[in-house]
């Protein structure tokens, strides 16, 4: 008995270009781990906690290169830009890499860690009253999750079953969120969340369901 296959759509199907910069991509940052071991006393007790940074940044590049948005008006632009902003927000400040600064602890202004490449160089910004630390596999990856949520709220809009899409997607979203909130059980701020995702298989787990999720948006127009 013969069984057919399908195509895959069109925009699940990687473009040559796309595994050209994607090889490229992949040499560069095994380069970077190599180098860094190399001039580093550091010991590689676990090789996932190098792996996943690198899986989080370039899942969330391909999802930021390959989607494509297209507002049919202004108004939803805006109101579509206004909510992923919010969620981005939500997920940086959960997520442990914003935060109110403690006037009691005194620091510089601009300081860099210098970790495990893609969990670092950390980018840490103390301006007396909010402090950012810039994890670079956490920025890219949240920073890929809320474009996808604007180009899904954009395709959403207008639909009539905007309802079950919004549930569907609200789920997908609340995922991220969550799992910071479990990890912070176990410890506070922005490192700690950072070691918390490279020690567990889940926060990569959810986090490449959640693109797949929102990356697929059945309602996309043509």
């Amino acid at each position: 008995m013969s069984t057919v296959s399908l195509p895959a759509p069109e925009r699940f199907r990687p473009k040559r270009s796309t595994l050209v910069y994607g090889a490229l991509l992949v040499n560069t940052e095994v380069l970077l781990v190599a180098l860094y071991l190399l001039l580093t006393d550091v010991r590689v007790t676990s090789w996932s906690a190098i792996v996943y940074p690198f899986v989080w940044i370039n899942v969330g590049l391909w999802a930021l290169v390959r989607t494509d948005p297209r507002p049919r008006s202004t108004r939803e632009a805006r109101i579509a830009g206004a909510v992923a902003a919010g969620y981005l927000l939500v997920l940086f400040v959960v997520g442990g890499l914003l935060s109110t600064s403690h006037p009691e602890v005194e620091g510089s202004l601009l300081s860099v860690s210098l970790v495990t490449p893609g969990t670092g160089p950390v980018i840490a910004i103390d301006t007396g009253i909010l402090q950012f630390a810039a994890i670079p596999f956490l920025v890219v990856g949240y920073t890929a999750l809320a474009y996808l949520v604007y180009a899904t709220l954009l395709d959403a809009s207008g639909n009539a079953v905007t309802g079950v899409f919004g549930l569907l997607s609200c789920v997908s979203c609340v995922w991220p969120v969550l799992a910071p909130l479990l990890a912070a059980v176990f410890g506070s701020g922005a490192v700690a969340t950072a070691v918390a995702f490279q020690s567990r298989e889940l926060g990569t787990v959810i986090f490449l369901a959640t693109v797949a999720l929102l990356y697929w948006r059945p309602f996309k127009r043509s």
